[in-house]
């Protein structure tokens, strides 16, 4: 281990000040901010989106120029190993291009847009090494080759010659961790690195860094906005909000006795797995500044309203010169679930395991192969397409994405009323009030309703998808990871408006996520799915408090908890890499099958593969 006692901070970030130039003139992204980082210390910085904790890394890197922005104030120094200390915010960029890299390495959010698809993994591991650190080409294969096994991915020759699409988000990652990783860098940056990936894989790369940490001694600055991950990374955090730094300290300080407003308001959003032990329905979450007398659990009722049966949907793939039928991708095999009106059934996974699928061939958005639906007393499958549009009055989607999702040319009143119009309901005066009602529901100012989707936040714009969904006063709603994109608290909010709306409108939603502690919040029933199938399904706490499957005890076993004094160890996580979904067209999968543990808990028994 190095000895980190005597030695000065890595990196010291000095009254910095960020402005970006804009049409309306200068907007400053950062105000005034200050911290360290020291060696073999990860500092953590927190905020939502826009509190500007992406442009302090991005100076520190100096590619914030690049981005439109320019550091008007402050100094970035920088302790660099072999030469004397930097400021960053002098430096000239052929220096910088040195240290980029090689002294600084950053991990970036999106790992896709941080690979260059057109050469190969080993090509682009190899370049920085032979760049920076002189290497000839056998050496920096060989270098690259012990990267990829220490950041442990599964054949990692055959890794090396292929093209980054053909990995899934969680290995990419991987790869652009070794990447930053390369030159041994003294200060490793990571934004939000693991955002977009499952629990599971999740906490593997958190594990992983952090045990590469203490090997290497390198500093970490950890930008994220999750809560449990900071509980589960840092040493310090830096809180951040609206340019400012509002409160620094050690992270059991900051968990266990917040001094301010801002960072107390953060810590209320988290929703902590095991925070709804003991109680039997559903209900919102108590946050800073909302009235709690009116928190109440949401029964719902016993009266079924969707019923699935077998429900198969596989995906064909073809190959070859005729395009032929070679395989299928299995996405849904032979799925069985009831919710009752009123209640909320959520379907929880890792990317791949066809939660998504599940959810759209309800819709029929997709075609599934086999299988019974019904809504009601409607037969879903039985219904041409006439019917079928006019079935979807009472179903309803809320999609990820909220961006995707909206007309960007379309002002938010005319697209909340679009399916009125539609369906020919609510016409004229009355479908302006009822417009007029459902912003005041998902609690957006009247004035929004001449504005366009580009003039709001990510959390503002679901709330108007959330508005559209209502707005044909549906039975059902499916939302289709509704709130993993959202900032904690806007996500609570947007949890508790669900929960609002249910328990006042009867309105019965398939909730899918892959975030446990979400889901532990808002379910009367949950069905964890793996590989296409239901592997268990039971009322939520009973599952929760005792899961059976191996799959769903692996499961809650990786789901970080935002509290400090238990963080997971390596040790703890032991996944096994998920089997390929793809079959050849003759096989045919056993039915599903399914053991009673205790009532309405049930745990597959037929072989899931896990």
């Amino acid at each position: 281990m190095l000895d980190h006692t005597d030695s000065s901070p890595i990196a010291s970030i000095q009254g910095l000040r960020v402005e970006f130039q804009t049409k309306d003139g200068p907007v400053v992204g950062v105000e005034d901010v200050s911290f360290e980082i020291n060696a073999g210390e990860t500092v953590c910085v927190v905020g939502e989106s826009g509190s500007g904790k992406s442009v302090s890394s991005l100076s520190l890197m100096r590619l914030v120029e690049f981005g439109g922005g320019q550091i008007a104030g402050g100094r970035l120094v920088f302790d660099r190993k072999d030469a004397d200390a930097v400021d960053l915010a002098e430096t000239e960029q052929d220096l910088m291009r040195t240290i980029r890299g090689n002294e600084i390495g950053m991990i970036f959010q999106e790992p896709m847009t941080a690979l260059n698809p057109v050469f190969t993994v080993g090509r682009q591991l190899t370049e920085g090494l032979r760049l920076h650190k002189g290497l000839s080409k056998g050496q920096a294969e060989e270098r690259a080759l012990a990267l990829l096994q220490q950041v442990r991915i599964p054949e990692p020759e055959r890794r090396l010659r292929q093209y980054p699409h053909e990995l899934s988000g969680g290995m990419r990652q991987r790869v652009v961790i070794a990447m930053a990783l390369a030159c041994e860098p003294r200060l490793l940056i990571a934004d939000e690195p693991t955002t977009a990936l499952d629990v599971t894989i999740q906490a593997e790369i958190l594990a992983l860094m952090d045990r590469l940490k203490r090997e290497t001694g390198t500093a970490v600055m950890f930008i994220t906005h999750d809560m449990a991950v900071v509980a589960q990374m840092a040493d310090r955090v830096v809180v951040m909000f609206r340019g400012n730094k509002v409160e620094e300290g050690p992270v059991e300080q900051i968990f266990e006795n917040p001094q301010h407003p801002y960072t107390k308001a953060l810590l209320a959003a988290v929703p902590k797995l095991g925070e709804m032990r003991g109680k039997a329905h559903p209900e919102p979450m108590k946050l800073m500044g909302r009235n709690q007398d009116e928190i109440k659990p949401i029964p719902g009722t016993d009266t079924p309203l969707l019923k699935v049966k077998g429900l198969t949907t596989r995906f064909p793939v073809r190959g070859g010169f005729f395009r032929r039928l070679v395989a299928n991708v299995h996405a849904v095999e032979d799925v069985s679930f009831t919710i009752n009106k009123g209640q909320t059934l959520s379907l929880v996974g890792e990317s791949g395991c066809g939660k998504s699928s599940a959810g759209r061939s309800i819709l029929r958005l997709v075609e599934p192969q086999a299988g019974e639906i019904r809504l009601g007393d409607t037969d879903i499958m039985a219904l041409n397409d006439r019917d079928l549009r006019r079935a979807r009055v009472d179903m309803q989607m809320i999609f990820q994405d909220p961006f995707a999702s909206l007309n960007p040319q379309m002002q938010l009143a005319d697209q909340v009323a679009e399916p009125m119009h539609n369906f020919g309901m609510f016409k004229g005066e009355e479908g302006r009030k009822r417009v007029e009602m459902l912003f005041d529901r998902v609690e957006l100012p009247r004035s929004f309703m001449r504005r366009y989707p580009h003039e709001l936040s990510g959390g503002q714009r679901q709330r108007v998808a959330i508005a559209r969904a209502l707005a044909l006063n549906p039975k059902l709603i499916i939302a289709d990871e509704a709130v993993s994109a959202l900032d904690v608290s806007v996500q609570a909010q947007v949890l508790n408006l669900m929960m609002e709306l249910q328990a006042e409108m009867d309105l019965s939603f398939l909730f899918i996520s892959h975030d446990m502690a979400v889901v532990e919040r808002v379910s009367h029933h949950v069905g964890v799915m793996y590989l296409g199938r239901i592997v268990e399904m039971g009322p939520r706490a009973r599952l929760f408090e005792n899961p059976q499957h191996p799959y769903t005890q692996a499961l809650m076993k990786a789901v970080p908890i935002a509290d400090p004094r238990q963080r997971k160890a390596e040790k703890d996580l032991n996944f096994k890499p998920i089997p390929s979904p793809i079959h050849p067209v003759e096989y045919e999968p056993a039915p599903s099958e399914y053991d009673e543990v205790e009532p309405g808990h049930f745990v597959l028994t037929t072989d899931s593969g896990y």
